[in-house]
């Protein structure tokens, strides 16, 4: 999700979490939207396949900035939490 537009930029559903399938997402994304070097910061939480190998080296690849949330806090990112809220509960 675009934290200032509100747009959802691209999803992908899968059987298990993976640092592959982050960067295949991530990937997909950053060529659809023809997104600049540079001009990209992701914020994640600190789970597997965020801080993965695979997704490391193409954010790297990629150019793009990584923003991780505190330690055993959930709620670093209002807006994503929010949209997840919303959209675990339709």
């Amino acid at each position: 999700m675009d934290i200032y537009s509100r747009k959802i930029v691209g999803w992908q559903v899968h059987d298990g979490e993976s640092s592959g399938h982050a960067a295949d997402l991530i990937e997909d994304i950053v060529r659809r939207e023809k997104i600049d070097k540079k001009q990209l910061v992701i914020h994640s939480d600190n789970g597997g396949p965020m801080k993965g190998a695979t997704l490391r080296a193409k954010m790297i690849e990629l150019d793009i900035a990584a923003s991780y949330s505190r330690p055993r806090v959930s709620n670093d990112n209002p807006y994503s939490e929010s949209l997840f809220k919303t959209v675990k509960y339709h």
